[in-house]
């Protein structure tokens, strides 16, 4: 918003100049998303009276010590992103209103799980094949809008890691299978976030690595020089992926054990979400299930647990996700934690590495 109302005096101000630069911007949007988290979060759960249903077949340590802690922590994780987004983005970059109009979809879904949860005091909310029905009709809307804006040389084309010159090429099968990544990144996070601060920080390598990608991907001479395909205008999301890595520091803070908030599906289900849509934006989708391997990793072990249980009527885990498996082993919370944060940051790294290796 700064950038589209300035533009026409960016020659004439000193230093607004530095508003033609996306990585300014970017920086700008993840300080303002913090200071907004840090300014909100104290007020936000001081009053919030909304508290965390806890599962009853989980760790007992859960029930004793994570009962009554405020929930819905999420919505200002997303208020902060898309505020800072619109500040600092070019409002009419119709990728960055994409994204925000799934984030905020996926948000006002979590945000309805949670309040259903608190009203009804369980962890059921919504009924699991309502929740994914409205997530793939958001998901398909979004994809098929998507690739109405491309420019015609990329429409329709699926690209892989590692292979330069293997590509699919087409527009309905791509839309079904990017529909697909967008609800199982959301689906994803929104498994991994069980313990405090559990899914913010591999959020924020994911957000930081896909801001990278948008930015290569958004240039022509350093998409060119690494064979990906250069999708134009991409580089604007940059300054989503500051904001949204901003808003979860901020989030952080307040959720670092012992947890002052829980993030909830408000915050899961929107985080995951726009992670689904900035890989599926840039066309790099699979690159996605590498950087956010973590994620990936917590999804599978509750297939395979109910797939296995189906079939045998035994586990395979002491619990699903698998984060409680290593609880139910002994692991203390910030031990899970902390490992599996080393995890997602050799995830993030694997998958950063795509870009060169070809």
């Amino acid at each position: 918003m700064f950038y589209n109302f300035l533009f026409p005096y960016l020659n004439f101000i000193s230093g607004m100049n530095l508003l033609r630069y996306i990585t300014f911007r970017t920086m700008c949007a993840l300080l303002t998303s913090l200071i907004i988290s840090f300014f909100l979060y104290p007020t936000f759960i001081k009053r919030l009276k909304f508290t965390q249903p806890i599962r009853g077949d989980g760790p007992e340590s859960h029930i004793l010590q994570k009962q009554g802690t405020p929930t819905m922590g999420g919505a200002i994780i997303i208020a902060a992103t898309v505020l800072s987004s619109l500040l600092w983005g070019d409002i009419t970059n119709y990728y960055l209103i994409l994204l925000i109009f799934l984030t905020l979809s996926y948000c006002f879904l979590g945000f309805y799980d949670d309040y259903l949860k608190i009203k009804f005091k369980n962890s059921k909310g919504v009924r699991g094949k309502k929740k994914m029905l409205i997530q793939i009709f958001v998901a398909l809307i979004f994809s098929y809008l998507v690739e109405s804006v491309r420019a015609p040389d990329v429409v329709g084309k699926l690209t892989f890691p590692f292979l330069k010159n293997f590509v699919i090429d087409n527009s309905l099968f791509l839309i079904c299978f990017t529909t697909f990544v967008i609800v199982g990144s959301s689906n994803a996070v929104n498994l991994t976030d069980g313990l405090d601060g559990l899914a913010t920080f591999p959020s924020m390598l994911a957000a930081l690595c896909l801001g990278i990608i948008s930015y290569i991907s958004g240039h022509f001479i350093f998409s060119n020089y690494l064979q990906i395909i250069h999708v134009v205008s991409a580089g604007e999301l940059c300054i989503f992926c500051g904001a949204l890595i901003g808003a979860c520091l901020g989030f952080l803070w307040y959720n670092a054990p012992p947890a002052m908030i829980f993030m909830g599906d408000t915050g899961s289900l929107a985080i995951g979400g726009a992670l689904g849509g900035l890989s599926v934006i840039t066309k790099h989708e699979f690159v996605l299930a590498i950087i956010g391997g973590l994620f990936v990793w917590e999804a599978l072990s509750v297939m395979i647990q109910v797939a296995y249980f189906r079939c045998t009527g035994k586990r395979i885990f002491l619990m699903s996700p698998i984060h409680h498996h290593f609880e139910k082993k002994g692991w203390t919370e910030s031990t899970v934690v902390i490992r599996f944060w080393i995890i997602s940051f050799v995830f993030a790294l694997i998958g950063l590495s795509t870009l060169k290796i070809r």
